[in-house]
């Protein structure tokens, strides 16, 4: 009985760890190590021209209050990373 009573007193803590691990920065899905999260590739250079500030026609523009370009996201199958025009990342989502 104090078993499952103790079980049943930790289950929300286990959800709660699992949905931290989801956006820590420790995950692998997260870390910038991760090359589909790492600037040095291609995809989410800013000299690919999807990512440019040059380009107009770019629809991953990040923008500021003023309607300056600030950065850019890129998406891959589990994480969106937020880089700036220099290609720094600065978070994820």
């Amino acid at each position: 009985m104090k078993r499952a009573l103790i079980l049943l007193a930790l289950a929300p803590t286990f959800a709660l760890a699992q949905q931290r691990w989801e956006t820590s920065p420790y995950n692998w899905n997260n870390s910038p190590q991760n090359w589909e999260n790492s600037s040095q590739n291609y995809k989410n250079s800013p000299q690919n021209w999807e990512n440019n500030p040059y380009n107009y026609n770019s629809n991953n523009g990040i923008y500021n209050q003023k309607g300056d370009r600030v950065g850019y996201e890129r998406q891959t199958t589990t994480t969106t990373n937020f880089y700036d025009n220099n290609g720094n990342r600065r978070g994820y989502k």
